[in-house]
């Protein structure tokens, strides 16, 4: 079918030529959006079945979290053609059975409770309504294949529009369809009083930003800026698969989530006012943006087609985000929105981060990448952190690592890029499928015409990384020098309040760990005064306090004995005589397209 793109009431929808009527179909309303409850109706024309099973996804695509969406849903009733109810049973925690005695339409309408403003979480206030499809519309098991359509009634007290992905269908006010439930829940939709900034093409392609409570920033130069990381992003694969792109800031928060046509951010654009906040905008946007290309249709095996009934495991996070965080420092690059400095210290930041706690010594990448439903997408938390990593800071430094290599081993005719663009064009273009890791590490020993046992061995082990011999490739050195702080450690990351001070974190085998303090811990006192930020800023080497906190409900005193701890900066700097290969490579890796 051919697809085309119309503007109504200024902000875009994409209408498809030819309708399509089959399949499962959903209207959403919310009449009360204070209430937070989304109204959904879903019609099933069913293949005379005397039952029918309907399942809530457990997570979202692009968030590996189990997220107990089916926790949400309340007031379920299920009738048929004629309107007469039909019994039902919850028999699993996310599946609804209805007794549908081989009725020819089994009608399930249900609330959701959407209260999370996350974007991986539907929300509705009076103000604005985000959909996460996955925690809204159920699907039937062996139907995530068929055509599904939604239509959508934003409240009244809104203006009348829906920002999303989605193709809209012919003749009908925010109707959509979406050839498969994979694509729906691809898909997610924001509604409310949204703003839409001045759009921009690249390659012919429509690109839209839409949003809520955007904040005050120049719009224009923004959208330039934009469309440069948009153009780095695409001539780094050579080719845009979609037929339109659509930016959904959902408004002031944390988190972003990728999608085919489509990413779900959080914005303030108060942020862009500063160079600081500027370039962590910038990046940001990019990394999602570049996810279109490696995590949805550059992928490991196991995203996608997906289990939308329990985790999905991969090993090859390291690659899907990690290598997507080394893009957005290449992307800004490329786009003129990154100094060398800032790229360089950006790479540093996720090198010191790993190297500079304990968890590498106990999880390697793809263990990272395999338990992250566990862990969380930045390793564990509490008093078991020292035992994780987060696949996002080692995966940048893995991806700069094969880079270089590659580099090297071809005297700088191939890269990463080499890579990633084989990857899109060989499973992506022509099998249509994801990638095994035997797959996605033949095409980087391929590319680089020799074996890399090595930095297959870092994201497997935890072997100690040579990091000199690496960067020297690129004619690079880095500071591994381990040196003191110049403060006084106790290995305590602490938060004040309400006028009290709560232990976040504890440095594993520090002064206070070995003493006994836990993460959670409340701080009563200091050397018997009133425990405050400023009075442990205050604390010098070599001194011993005196702490009672409480953890667990119980209070005891520990006596703990300031140290000086040593870290390395790994500060990356240029190598002052690179002999000409290293200089081809480096000003290769650096030049601005």
């Amino acid at each position: 079918m051919s697809i085309f793109a119309v503007l109504f009431l200024t902000l875009h929808l994409h209408t498809l030529a030819q309708p399509t009527t089959t399949g499962l179909a959903f209207d959403v309303t919310m009449e009360k959006p204070a209430s937070h409850l989304y109204h959904v109706t879903l019609n099933y024309p069913n293949p005379d079945q005397e039952t029918v099973e309907f399942k809530m996804p457990v997570w979202t695509p692009g968030y590996y979290q189990l997220m107990n969406y089916a926790s949400h849903v309340e007031n379920v009733r299920a009738t048929n053609a004629a309107g007469k109810p039909l019994n039902w049973e919850k028999t699993a925690a996310s599946t609804w059975r209805v007794y549908a005695n081989k009725a020819t339409v089994v009608t399930l309408s249900y609330d959701v409770k959407a209260t999370r403003n996350f974007v991986a979480s539907s929300y509705l206030d009076e103000h604005k309504g985000y959909i996460s499809p996955a925690g809204l519309f159920m699907y039937v098991p062996n139907q995530l294949q068929q055509p599904v359509t939604v239509t959508i009634h934003p409240y009244s007290g809104w203006k009348p529009r829906v920002a999303t992905g989605l193709d809209s269908l012919a003749g009908r006010t925010n109707t959509f369809t979406a050839p498969t439930f994979d694509v729906l829940y691809d898909s997610p939709m924001l509604m409310g009083n949204l703003e839409q900034l001045p759009s921009f093409t690249v390659s012919g392609i429509p690109h839209y930003f839409v949003g809520y409570n955007m904040g005050s920033f120049n719009q224009e130069q923004f959208m330039a800026d934009l469309k440069k990381i948009v153009e780095a992003g695409a001539a780094i694969i050579g080719d845009i698969p979609y037929k339109h792109y659509t930016f959904l800031a959902i408004g002031p928060g944390g988190g972003g989530i990728e999608h085919l046509n489509s990413t779900s951010i959080s914005f303030d654009g108060n942020g862009l006012n500063t160079p600081q906040g500027k370039l962590r905008l910038y990046l940001f946007l990019a990394h999602e943006y570049f996810h279109h290309y490696n995590v949805k249709r550059i992928r490991p095996m196991a995203l996608g087609p997906f289990d939308y009934e329990q985790e999905n495991r991969t090993n090859m996070l390291w690659v899907s985000e990690g290598f997507t965080v080394y893009y957005e420092y290449l992307m800004l690059r490329r786009a003129g929105l990154m100094t060398e400095d800032e790229l360089l210290n950006a790479l540093r930041g996720n090198l010191s981060a790993y190297e500079n706690k304990p968890g590498h010594r106990f999880q390697s990448a793809t263990q990272a990448s395999y338990e992250t439903w566990s862990d969380g997408p930045f390793g564990r938390t509490g008093d078991e952190a020292y035992k994780t990593i987060s696949y996002y800071d080692k995966g940048p430094v893995l991806g700069m690592l094969l880079d270089f290599t590659i580099r090297h081993e071809t005297n700088n005719k191939k890269s990463l890029d080499d890579v990633m663009r084989t990857l899109y064009q060989t499973y992506y273009q022509k099998e249509k499928r994801g990638f095994s890791d035997d797959e996605f590490r033949a095409v980087c020993e391929k590319t680089a015409g020799t074996s890399l046992n090595e930095i297959f061995a870092y994201a497997s082990t935890v072997d100690a990384i040579d990091y000199p011999k690496y960067l020297a490739y690129a004619g690079l050195a880095i500071d591994t020098t381990l040196r003191e702080r110049p403060d006084a450690w106790l290995g305590l990351t602490l938060r004040e309040k309400s006028d009290s001070l709560f232990v976040s974190t504890v440095d594993w085998e520090s002064p206070a760990w070995k003493a006994g303090v836990r993460s959670g811990a409340l701080l009563l006192t200091l050397n018997e005064q009133r425990a405050t930020l400023a009075a442990v800023k205050a604390i010098r080497t070599g001194e011993a306090i005196k702490l009672r906190p409480v953890q667990q409900g119980q209070t005891q005193e520990k006596t703990i004995i300031a140290e000086k701890k040593s870290e390395r900066n790994f500060q990356i700097s240029r190598l002052p005589n690179p002999d000409k290969r290293q200089k081809i490579i480096l000003d290769d890796w650096l030049k601005q397209r």
